[in-house]
């Protein structure tokens, strides 16, 4: 097994700590992992900037980077979606078909293609989990509460398998954080009041740690955390998962 890391602009630059704690925990669990020197982004906020056709080179490049290997492992759902759903636009050459189809976010990599059935972290915390709308809703890696009314997911049965950890129940399950890329800059006071919505709610039911597999969604909210000076620890799963402590 080939297995091909891609680490987000956002991780890369803001939050390098989730990029290392990815590469370590994919080593434990006897992952042989590259990390292409060449890589950069996946196009993904120039996308959304509305500049998807100016991307097109910034996704030719991905696919040349990537191609050789097997699977594609990331931290991230947005950009594990944007790489499936929206490499559409460019011709698709079987590179692309392929990068297209091995591309994965780290948990669904774990549960799906590893099957890991044990975790041996010892994790003695209140943990709540942020759902990321891309993951969910995009990628099908939880229920959707509102409609089935059952809350699980794959974030969710991972996590349950670490020692000590207790999993917060929280009022609105799987609710938008409010960052949504552009959505934050375009309608900052509504993606405010939607952040400070889901902080609350973590508040009220006793999170202690607040982690999620997408770290735009986790920086989002950790900012709202440090304005409050709430009392939680923002952790993305990778770092959880490799054993790392609040």
């Amino acid at each position: 097994m080939k297995v091909g890391l891609f680490i987000p602009c956002y991780v890369d630059q803001f939050y390098p700590n989730v990029g290392v704690a990815t590469l370590q925990l994919l080593e434990k669990l006897g992952v042989e992992v590259v990390f292409p020197m060449k890589q950069t982004c996946c196009g993904q906020p120039m996308a959304n900037g509305g500049c998807e056709q100016d991307s097109k080179g910034v996704y030719e490049h991905f696919v040349d980077t990537f191609a050789e290997f097997d699977y594609i492992v990331t931290p991230s759902g947005s950009c594990t979606y944007h790489i499936k759903k929206h490499y559409d636009i460019i011709e698709q050459t079987p590179a692309v078909q392929k990068v297209r189809k091995s591309v994965y976010e780290l948990v669904d990599f774990i549960e799906n293609v590893l099957k890991i059935e044990e975790i041996p972290v010892d994790f003695p915390h209140k943990v709540g989990l942020h759902l990321s709308c891309h993951g969910q809703r995009g990628l099908r890696q939880a229920n959707a509460s509102e409609i089935t009314g059952v809350r699980d997911g794959q974030i969710s049965k991972l996590l349950r398998k670490l020692k000590g950890i207790e999993l917060t129940e929280l009022d609105r399950n799987d609710e938008c954080c409010g960052f949504g890329g552009m959505f934050c800059v375009t309608e900052e006071a509504v993606s405010a009041r939607m952040g400070n919505d889901r902080i609350a709610d973590h508040l009220r039911n006793g999170t202690k740690v607040l982690t999620g597999g997408d770290v735009s969604c986790l920086m989002h909210l950790e900012g709202i955390v440090k304005r409050q000076k709430a009392p939680i620890k923002v952790m993305h799963i990778a770092e959880i998962l490799n054993g790392n402590q609040p």
